[in-house]
């Protein structure tokens, strides 16, 4: 493979302007061959972020700063924490709503703030918060390809792995609010069934297309 020549088409491809499909032009295959070697991470690490930089910012449907992303999350966060707090003290049925509210935003904000914190610890920075599409409004946050390529690939996976492990917990320790909290028995069956809903929809399609597959691929690498 020419790395060089499949980076210079995707540039060139990118600067004309228009839909671009990198997978089609290679650059996926470039990445995963630069992933098994450091030298070549060395070499093409900059120049293979600029150009992923550059797609994301083209198909993202809202992107904000890595800062001010960060401060939303953080304060919806707060609220989601606040509200299951608050179920201690008001009445029933109330506290019930407060709980599952709460944890709505927690999941909600916490998945993206999980990669976020686990990436940074590892040494990966990110560029961005974004909105993917309308069909997936899932707030994500947006890695830079370099830092992330300089990473080691057992760090990656875990980075990978981090956000959705929050928030699968998440429900289950509303649980333990709910009970806390003397909130109606339907609060605990909605959070287990949110729970398991959850587990369930990462075992039929995040392996196959979201964090999972990522950690499992990353996993590879690190043992090839």
């Amino acid at each position: 493979m020419d790395i060089d020549a499949t980076l210079d088409g995707c540039e060139q491809a990118l600067a004309e302007g228009g839909p671009v499909d990198l997978s089609a032009l290679g650059f996926w295959r470039v990445v995963g061959t630069v992933k098994r070697d450091p030298n070549l991470v060395t070499r093409h690490a900059d120049r293979i972020a600029a150009i992923d930089e550059t797609a994301f910012l083209r198909w993202a449907l809202v992107t904000v700063p890595t800062r001010t992303g960060t401060v939303i999350m953080s304060v919806a966060a707060l609220v989601g924490l606040a509200a299951v707090s608050a179920a201690y003290f008001i009445p029933s049925p109330w506290n019930g709503i407060a709980i599952i509210i709460g944890t709505v935003a927690l999941i909600a904000s916490t998945h993206g703030l999980g990669h976020l914190i686990v990436g940074r610890l590892v040494g990966i920075r990110f560029t961005h918060w974004f909105i993917g599409a309308v069909s997936k409004p899932q707030p994500g946050v947006k890695i830079d390809y370099g830092t992330y390529l300089r990473t080691p690939p057992k760090a990656r996976a875990w980075m990978h792995a981090s956000g959705a492990l929050v928030t699968k917990a998440l429900p289950f320790l509303g649980i333990g609010a709910a009970w806390g909290s003397h909130s109606p028995a339907w609060t605990w069956w909605i959070l287990l069934l949110l729970g398991l809903f959850q587990i369930a929809t990462d075992v039929l399609f995040s392996v196959k297309s979201s964090d999972w597959k990522k950690f499992r691929r990353e996993m590879r690498y690190a043992h090839s």
